[in-house]
Order: structure tokens, then C-alpha cells, then sequence
């Protein structure tokens, strides 16, 4: 799926308050890039803690329940539009305005205006003019945030632990992907490289990306 709005993770995570959320959101992001949900079911199904609020709504629990991510999802168009990320007293207080549609993005005064007006249009109807428009302007906003807010692809073992999270899951249930305990303990420590057996499982079991969990890092 299409991920809109990426600025808003990055401008969050890089808040000096607010960096442990970094891990995580990376690993949401790049699991979300992946997806392929259907409907509300299936993110419920991959993220048991998450809530979702009429039909294009949803929000996901970061670090447990600290942080709130909320996203608007239009699964026709496959584009996932993030709308907040922050504490749940930070919540309260948006007041969301409408903005008209904008000419093409070249500054950030015309990203930010872009981004308002593809959340007016998430609700889109299939073969409508609206749906044409956030089609192409999801498009422009993409190539605009490729080039000026990035995230990085988490690392591996952040990406696991996000996982588990995100499913309730202990050690213990990682026991039949790992082969027995004390490789799962070894590693999520860090004293152990994944094998890629290891990864095939994550992988089939988990639907963890194979690209979050192939990325180098350091043992300890």
C-alpha cells in the first residue's frame, strides 16, 4: 500500500521527547508498505490492539499504549493516509480544517495544503472525480516525501519485537520459528544472527516483510 504523510512519523520520532517511538513507527511503516488489507478485518486480524473507527479509520497503539497512530485508509486506491501520531492529551486537542486542492508540490507550504486535501478525500467513491484526484495527488505527494522524509527500514530485531507487541506474543511462541529457546533469547539479545530459516518463518508466520528483517546489525 501507498503511505502518505510520512512527515508526520519523522517529525515525531525526531522530537527529542518523543525517540523512543522511532523502532516502532519504522517498523510500522514498513510493514504498512507491504500490506495488502482488504478491510478493517485484516488489520484487526495482523494487529490485534488496534481499533478501528468507522470504515476508514484506525488506530494503532505504539509503544504499548503510549502513542496513538492514527491513519485514514482507502483500500480501493491502496493508500494509507496518516493523520496523527502523538499522546493521547495531544489527541484531544486536534482541530482538523479543509483546505482546498493545490497546484504542484514544490514547497513545503504546498506539501502541507496537499496532505489536507488528500485527507478530505479519503472517502473517495471509486470511478468518481474525487477518487481521480487523490489518485494523482497521492502520486505527487509520494514522490515529494521519497525525496524529503524518508524513513529507514527498522532493524531486524526491532522489527521482531515490534511484532510481538503488536500480537501479544512472549518468547516462548517464537520457540517453533526459532527451533528452541535459548536461540530466541540468544537472538533478540543480539548474540545471535537470524539464519534464514529463521527469516522464512518470521516471514510466513508473523508477516513480518522479508526486507525488514535482511538488514545488517551489530551482535553484542
Amino acid at each position: 500500500m501507498r503511505v502518505i504523510a510520512k512527515s508526520t512519523l519523522r517529525a515525531f520520532y525526531d522530537e527529542p521527547n518523543y525517540t523512543d517511538s522511532k523502532s516502532a513507527l519504522e517498523s510500522w511503516h514498513h510493514e504498512a508498505i507491504k500490506a495488502n488489507w482488504q478491510n478493517p478485518n485484516e488489520i484487526k486480524a495482523q494487529y490485534k490492539s488496534a481499533s478501528v473507527v468507522g470504515n476508514n479509520k484506525v488506530v494503532f497503539n505504539i509503544c504499548g499504549n503510549k502513542y496513538r497512530l492514527i491513519v485514514k485508509i482507502n483500500y480501493v486506491a491502496e493508500i494509507i493516509f496518516i493523520k496523527f501520531i502523538g499522546t493521547h492529551k495531544q489527541y484531544d486537542k486536534i482541530d482538523v480544517e479543509e483546505y482546498k486542492m493545490i497546484k504542484p508540490i514544490r514547497t513545503e507550504r504546498d506539501y502541507e495544503e496537499a496532505l489536507f486535501r488528500v485527507e478530505s478525500l479519503m472517502d473517495a467513491e471509486p470511478n468518481s472525480e474525487a477518487f481521480d484526484e487523490l489518485e494523482v495527488l497521492a502520486t505527487l505527494v509520494e514522490k515529494y516525501e521519497e525525496k524529503f522524509y524518508s524513513i529507514d527500514a527498522p532493524d531486524p530485531i526491532e522489527a521482531i519485537k515490534f511484532r510481538m507487541e503488536q500480537e501479544g506474543l512472549r518468547q516462548n511462541d517464537l520457540v517453533p520459528m526459532f527451533g528452541n529457546k535459548s536461540r530466541v533469547s540468544e537472538v533478540l539479545n543480539r548474540k545471535r544472527k537470524l539464519t534464514l530459516d529463521m527469516i522464512r518463518n518470521l516471514n510466513t508466520q508473523l508477516n513480518i516483510p522479508f526486507e525488514n528483517l535482511l538488514g545488517d546489525y551489530r551482535l553484542v
